[in-house]
């Protein structure tokens, strides 16, 4: 099993499995490289060094489609358990906040305290715009069948 050393970005979801959070701007810190990463950008970043998948999502929006990010989110939940796994965006707080908060949910978060549980346990301005607040809370419930 790989797993993530005291690094930034780190979060441990409340079932135990640990996922880095980031900005593809700050990558060059002393992290090792993640067995598996998402990248949520307006544009696709083109990282072939580890396995990876895109999600296209504009900066301060929602994701182009929900059903691929909701399925590139399950991926990296269930990957999680054994690999080190990656969640990027530009800066590493709106897009890859409202990320976490799904995976928060995945792991057993109500949807509605989701974005409160990632500005607690990962940024304090994770999740920055309604629109990302609302999608987080709507994914949230659809998964959660609430």
């Amino acid at each position: 099993m790989s797993e993530w050393p005291a690094v930034p970005g780190v979060v441990e979801l409340p079932d135990g499995r640990c996922v880095r959070g980031t900005g593809v701007r700050h990558r060059r810190d002393e992290a090792p490289p993640p067995d598996f990463a998402v990248y949520l950008l307006g544009r696709d970043p083109g990282i072939s060094d580890w396995p990876n998948q895109w999600v296209r999502w504009r900066d301060f929006h929602v994701p182009t489609s929900t059903h691929d990010a909701v399925s590139a989110l399950r991926a990296a939940h269930t990957r999680a358990a054994t690999e080190r796994v990656e969640l990027a965006c530009a800066g590493g707080r709106g897009r890859t906040g409202s990320a976490l908060a799904v995976l928060a949910v995945l792991s057993g978060v109500g949807p509605d305290d989701a974005v409160a549980w990632v500005r607690a346990h990962y940024h304090p301005k994770a999740v920055e715009t309604r629109p990302q607040r609302r999608w987080v809370e709507g994914v949230g419930r659809s998964l959660s069948g609430s």
